[in-house]
Order: structure tokens, then C-alpha cells, then sequence
């Protein structure tokens, strides 16, 4: 990692305090000298930095625009080398890592935009997700994993995000399954998982996996107030946000046989516990939320008593008031 970059991830990670110019020299192994031409530097490419005699540098706030050096910045040692795709407007970035694996693409990359004019949700829907008013990308991964483990991914990325929004915002989702995030009843988060599969082995090939998250209420049209909200006063955090989703969801998939995640996944649960009505092939069922199985499928009970073990991508689900 260059000086620049390393001196950027300092001054993120010091939360807009001021460093002194001898700390960040020793931190950096670099001279006083290298560290005052790296902010200069920093400073031509539009970040805000402060320099005061007797105090240091800091990084006055960072704005909203979506920004590969932040993010990287950001990133864990490990993944430091992620390719970041950034683009201002976009159709899906789901479609984006389709058209790019189609072309080639055959490592990890992140796929952001902000804003989509054909977002993606489970079943066909469509993701709302208007320029500037929330956080939308596509991680992409190659497993190299049959079918079943890949539909785990999912599970894995509601826990990752669900961490990462409390490391980044302090505040603490919940998990209704098998793939939204809710906040004070209202829905913030969505994420569409699609697999790539090669047709001769039946081994998944590539898994992409979307994530939408709002971050400005007043963004979303009309009709979708009283159901989606929003997390407050975050869309200057999209950066770190974007960052700290992969530093959390990447080791989860480096080690699916781990299942202790879902510890995390219960504790977070909106639904555990409660009473639900779920479609599943057209036909309508009541039922309790018991808990959820090792391979993240819900265990119910019907109102005629027999247990049931829902899987992802069969029902549609609603929570009873």
C-alpha cells in the first residue's frame, strides 16, 4: 500500500481527531517530509484535510460520494486488492456482475453503484434505489460449491450486514427471513443472492450477492414510507459501510462449514417467536416461528400442529401484528 493510502486509512480510522505529524511518521515508517507530501496529494485528489501546527492532520468529513480509495482504506490487510467497480448510475449492479463474469471475470470483485434505475429484489420485485440516497452492490465470489451450500450465502450476508451497520452506525437491525433487515418495524435492507452454475458438474461457479441499503427516508416515493425506512444520517457513512459489509462477509464465505454465524443470524431474528402467515405453491398457512435449522431453513409449527421446516426461495412471509 502506497503512503498515501496508508496515511488516508490513519486519518479514517482517527474519526476526524488529529494525528500528529511525528505519530503518523512512526506509524507510517516514513519521514515527517513523506507524510506532508502524501496529504498534499490527498488534498488534489478532493479530500478535506485539516494540518495545524502542534496538533497534526486530520480528515474533516468526508462527504457522500462513493470513493474506491475510502473504501479500500477501509478494507481489511487481506482484501486490500479487491477489484472496486464504482458507477454513478446503473441499471442493476446484479446485472453489472452477470455481464462482467460473462466477459471473464473469474476472482472477487465489488460491484458499487449510486443509484440503480432497475434494482433487484427476490421473486421479481424491484428495489427502489434512488441516486445518492442509499448504499447498492454486488459482491461477487467463486465458491466452487454445489448448489445447496451456495443458498447459504444469504443467511451469511444478513449476519454480515447486520454487523457491519452495528460496527459502522451503532445501531442494531433485525433479521426477518430469510433476506431483509428492519429497523423500528420498517424495512431497510434487501439482498438478492444469484448463483452461476456450470450445467455439466451442477458445481456453482460464481455467487453474486446484492445488497441495498437505505440511508435517506425522504428519498423513497410515497407508498413505500409506511413499510421502508432508512438508516439515520448515513449516507455519509457509505464508504466505510461498503468496506466493512466485506470485511465481514468475506471470511463467512471462506469458511462455509463454520456455522456459527447463525448464532448471530437467531439472536437477530424478527420472527422467532412470532405468529406468521407464509405462501408457499398458492396456498396460505398460519403458523409459529419455532427457530432456525443449521442450514438456515425456519422451523415452524402450523396451526394443526405439524412442524415444518421452510426453505429460501419457496414462500413469501409476513409477521402477524
Amino acid at each position: 500500500m502506497s503512503v498515501k493510502q496508508q496515511l488516508l486509512t490513519a486519518l479514517l480510522q482517527s474519526k476526524g481527531e488529529f494525528i500528529s505529524g511525528q505519530k503518523l511518521a512512526q506509524l507510517l515508517n516514513v519521514s515527517r517530509n513523506a507524510v506532508w507530501k502524501a496529504a498534499v496529494s490527498l488534498r488534489t485528489e478532493g479530500y478535506a484535510i485539516d494540518a495545524v501546527t502542534h496538533k497534526g492532520y486530520r480528515l474533516l468529513a468526508a462527504g457522500d460520494l462513493l470513493d474506491n480509495g475510502q473504501i479500500r482504506a477501509c478494507l481489511k490487510p487481506e482484501y486490500q486488492e479487491l477489484p472496486i467497480l464504482i458507477y454513478d448510475s446503473i441499471d442493476s449492479t446484479n446485472e453489472e456482475a452477470k455481464r462482467l463474469l460473462a466477459n471473464g471475470l473469474t476472482g472477487r470483485a465489488l460491484i458499487i453503484a449510486n443509484g440503480q434505475s432497475q434494482g433487484k429484489g427476490r421473486q421479481g420485485r424491484s428495489f427502489c434505489s434512488p441516486a445518492g440516497q442509499g448504499l447498492y452492490l454486488s459482491l461477487v465470489i467463486q465458491p466452487h460449491s454445489d448448489l445447496a451450500q451456495a443458498v447459504a450465502t444469504t443467511t451469511m450476508a444478513a449476519v454480515a450486514v447486520t454487523a457491519a451497520i452495528e460496527t459502522t452506525a451503532g445501531i442494531s437491525p433485525q433479521i426477518k427471513w430469510v433476506n431483509d433487515l428492519y429497523l423500528d418495524g420498517k424495512k431497510i435492507c434487501g439482498i438478492l443472492t444469484e448463483a452461476v452454475t456450470d450445467f455439466e458438474s451442477g458445481q456453482v461457479q460464481s455467487v453474486i450477492i446484492g445488497i441495498g441499503i437505505n440511508t435517506a427516508p425522504t428519498a423513497l416515493p410515497p407508498e413505500l414510507r409506511e413499510i421502508a425506512g432508512a438508516l439515520p444520517n448515513a449516507t455519509d457513512q457509505r464508504n466505510q459501510l461498503a468496506a466493512e459489509i466485506v470485511n465481514q462477509l468475506l471470511p463467512l464465505t471462506e469458511h462455509p462449514q463454520d456455522k456459527s454465524y447463525l448464532e448471530s443470524y437467531r439472536s437477530h431474528s424478527l420472527v422467532i417467536g412470532q405468529q406468521i402467515t407464509y405462501y408457499l405453491r398458492g396456498e396460505v398457512y398460519r403458523a409459529k416461528a419455532l427457530g432456525i435449522d443449521d442450514s438456515g431453513g425456519l422451523i415452524v409449527k402450523k396451526d394443526d400442529g405439524v412442524i415444518d421446516i421452510l426453505t429460501s426461495g419457496e414462500i413469501s412471509l409476513r409477521v402477524c401484528g
